[in-house]
């Protein structure tokens, strides 16, 4: 529905801007004002003279509103800007569809609708390049992304960027067919359209995708930039591909970005994902500049690998250095303490992260605190944190007690907490297996199969773990009892070699 349109014209406005600031109809009117009235508007147009095109006044005035992000101010002064006779331009459109995909929301995707009816009218939908890749944009980014390719369809002139935002637009919505269709139709591809393939798939989990997405990018000919190298390097992290990691960090020290801070964060976390905290160390030192996600990198990564000592250090000198911890700071300081059984330690820390920093705790805070005393054995203590929790507790934490119970062999307090599961989540599948396993582990057969049995009622199926090995650069995975690896006679050839050697060793 078109907004309405005021008595006044833009000509009538422009005549009488000599003699007065241009008329602003009372807040009122217009049908998407705040509850409140705005009693600090920065960029008032009373200021405006018969040198200022009404256009560009409401424009700014718009575009304020939109930096800030108050999306309901601005709309608000979109209508008022219609009420006043003002016809928007290409920019005001553009400036509020990107507000809206900014803020997204039904109101944003309604109010976007809304505009998108009026650039129709003006024919700028079709004939504008920066307003159609404005709407693919947000309808994207508002999950609409039927309607940002009818968008993408019915442009009469399309660049470089419309193309990108689409294939974008269809990767953040999990379409990845049609981005790849939508790839492979392109008639030129550059390094946005390629790290929007690679940095789509490192966001849904499709690792090895992205990874093979770059390398042919590298065939290609096209040479990556920052954004590349921060997905790729996410993905070797989650792989664990340490070669190639290698190979990219090289390739990183002879380009023009080795020094941007968020390509070294990307290199410390993936050398601490894959074990090696050492050279992730060493790239931290090296950093002429160190933001607050620089030293979360390098706690975390100490944390994970089991040195809490070192990362305790880290976190008490990024205080010294004059920098405030953060959420993720106090995670990383926590989870140190849980793997080295820090526990007054780890308490008197999510103390001061409540009292001294006023860092309000969320559910991770509360998870690496229900695993410090877990992992110490001190499942009551555990589970009262778990009580008095001011949120519900999520499958994360209440799994990570459900693994201290089979440690501990505490059947009945596992019990309890899977009750407490199924009472949280009815629909949950999540952990039946390590109750089963529980029940297994001190001989409880009858449990354990009684498990199983409502496993099979609910149509859950245990996904099977699998080894990998890194080679060349490539990722090996194995499952017990496949035989569908490509070098599958080799591998077993090799195994009865081994068993036959370790037999005469007396190894077994």
């Amino acid at each position: 529905m078109i907004l309405p349109a005021g008595t006044a014209t833009p000509t009538q406005l422009s005549k009488s801007a000599s003699a007065s600031p241009i008329p602003l109809p009372n807040r009122t009117h217009a049908t998407l004002s705040p509850t409140k009235p705005n009693t600090n508007r920065s960029l008032s147009l009373k200021h405006a003279t018969k040198f200022t095109d009404p256009i560009v006044a409401w424009t700014s005035s718009i575009s304020h509103h939109c930096k800030n992000g108050h999306l309901v101010e601005a709309a608000s002064e979109f209508v008022r800007m219609r009420e006043a006779g003002v016809e928007p331009n290409h920019i005001t459109l553009i400036t509020l569809l990107s507000a809206c995909a900014h803020y997204p929301s039904r109101t944003s995707l309604s109010f976007g609708a809304t505009l998108h009816a009026h650039a129709r009218k003006l024919g700028l939908d079709l004939n504008d390049v920066m307003v159609g890749t404005a709407l693919i944009d947000m309808y994207a980014k508002c999950s609409r992304v039927g309607s940002a390719r009818l968008v993408f369809d019915q442009m009469g002139v399309r660049n470089l960027v419309s193309w990108n935002t689409m294939i974008v637009g269809y990767m953040r919505n999990g379409e990845i067919e049609n981005a790849f269709q939508l790839f492979d139709e392109l008639p030129e591809k550059n390094v946005i359209s390629w790290t929007a393939l690679i940095g789509g798939f490192v966001k849904r989990d499709y690792h090895e995708e992205a990874l093979e997405c770059f390398q042919t990018m590298q065939l290609a000919g096209v040479a990556p930039d920052h954004v590349t190298i921060i997905s790729v390097l996410s993905a070797c992290a989650n792989l664990g591909t340490l070669g190639l990691g290698l190979w990219v960090h090289r390739l990183v020290m002879t380009q023009d970005f080795r020094n941007y801070v968020r390509v070294s964060n990307s290199l410390i976390d993936m050398y601490s994902r894959c074990g090696c905290i050492e050279i992730a160390h060493q790239v931290f030192d090296r950093m002429p500049e160190k933001t607050v996600v620089s030293w979360n990198s390098i706690i975390v990564g100490f944390a994970v690998n089991g040195l809490a000592a070192e990362a305790l250090n880290f976190f008490n000198s990024m205080q010294k250095e004059g920098l405030e911890p953060d959420g993720v700071s106090y995670t990383g300081a926590l989870t140190a303490c849980s793997h080295a059984g820090l526990i007054d330690e780890g308490l008197r820390i999510f103390d001061n992260m409540k009292r001294v920093h006023g860092i309000f705790p969320r559910i991770e805070h509360y998870g690496c605190l229900v695993d410090l005393y877990s992992r110490a054995g001190r499942l009551e203590e555990a589970l009262n944190v778990i009580k008095n929790m001011p949120m519900k507790p999520n499958e994360v934490v209440l799994g990570s007690l459900l693994a201290a119970c089979r440690t501990q062999g505490d059947i009945g307090l596992a019990e309890n907490v899977m009750n407490y599961i199924l009472e949280l989540d009815p629909g949950g599948n999540s952990n039946f297996v390590l109750l089963s396993n529980i029940y297994a582990a001190v001989g409880k057969w009858d449990g354990a199969t009684k498990v199983r049995r409502r496993m099979k009622d609910r149509g859950i199926q245990k996904e099977p773990g699998f080894s990998s090995i890194e080679i060349d650069s490539i990722i090996h995975k194995f499952v017990a009892g496949d035989k569908s690896h490509e070098e599958n006679d080799y591998i077993y050839d090799a195994l009865e070699l081994l068993s036959f050697e370790m037999q005469l060793f007396g190894c077994y």
